[in-house]
């Protein structure tokens, strides 16, 4: 088939080896435009355009996809498919009806579970132990579609939402892939999604990453794996902010409670390591962030901080 893969970030990628590498025809990414990054502001290529330039690879980037001019050179390439992969555009009707088979999406949940634009990271924060990747052709609705196939992947104790990510990249394009081959040769159909188990998974925003040392250590584990790397969970300290990029929960860590016992917040710190009170159990902090810092060891930059006796995080 002719494809027309739509994918922004580097999560895109392993799905794009995987069709360049098949039998399928990649006539064309389509991207968003080159944003400022970085501290010069200077335009970036996304990850997906940057595989394609490599590639030599036609790259579409319109600035909307309901734009005319996109939709009429859309046509004029003919696409069977279009595969999806963390594109972060809707699609009018008139780019769905485009190509014949429809557009596929690779969505990093087991559909109807967490619709929306960060099911991952809202799978880490709600403590779900088992994930996957759903392919479904999209209609109006958000993440609704018909489902293709589906895989499954367990939730490991220490995972990261960027970690995660990585490992349903990789095994979703495998599923993408067949799927692909599934629609060429008529021998996959699409079936709706039940009414049951839905659940919604809205983009994680910086105030929800903030650590409430009052709650307890399990669920600020979560919150803190769930926004790793982005956007990162965070706390202050001494009215500035300090990014969480690590930390474990320590049930009985203190000598005599000491810090079980302490108002939540409350730091102990050792020779190896930084502890802090929750609402039950103590975390020690592995990977801290100073506002304006690279990331450091938590021991490091509590010995150059300095807290004092029953000094808090907040």
């Amino acid at each position: 088939m002719r494809l027309v893969l739509a994918g922004t970030p580097a999560v895109a990628l392993p799905a794009l080896d995987a069709l360049a590498g098949s039998r399928h025809e990649l006539i064309a990414v389509l991207t968003r435009p080159d944003a400022a990054a970085g501290r010069g502001r200077h335009a970036t290529r996304s990850p997906v355009a940057a595989w394609a330039d490599r590639h030599g690879v036609r790259v579409l980037q319109p600035t909307t996809p309901a734009d005319p001019a996109f939709l009429t050179e859309l046509a004029g390439l003919a696409p069977d498919c279009c595969p999806v992969v963390a594109y972060g555009c809707l699609l009018p009707d008139a780019a769905l009806a485009v190509p014949r088979h429809g557009w596929v999406n690779l969505h990093f949940s087991v559909l109807p579970a967490w619709r929306g634009a960060a099911p991952v990271q809202r799978a880490l924060i709600a403590g779900d132990e088992i994930t996957g990747a759903t392919t479904f052709r999209i209609d109006r609705g958000l993440d609704t579609g018909p489902v293709f196939g589906v895989l499954t992947e367990p939730v490991r104790e220490r995972d990261t939402a960027g970690e995660l990510l990585a490992r349903l990249a990789d095994a979703g394009a495998g599923l993408l892939l067949a799927t692909m081959d599934g629609i060429e040769a008529g021998t996959l159909q699409s079936r709706p999604q039940p009414d049951q188990g839905v659940s919604h998974a809205p983009k994680v925003r910086v105030a929800e990453a903030r650590l409430d040392w009052s709650a307890p250590a399990l669920r600020l584990d979560r919150l803190a794996r769930g926004c790793t790397p982005d956007p990162g969970a965070w706390t202050t300290w001494r009215g500035d902010r300090l990014g969480v990029a690590e930390m474990h929960r320590r049930p009985a860590a203190a000598p005599d409670g000491a810090v079980a016992a302490a108002v939540p917040g409350t730091l102990l710190v050792g020779r190896r390591e930084v502890l802090v009170a929750t609402g039950d159990e103590p975390v020690e902090l592995v990977t801290v962030q100073p506002a304006g810092r690279r990331p450091m060891p938590a021991a490091d930059w509590a010995r150059g901080a300095r807290p004092a006796p029953g000094e808090r995080l907040q």
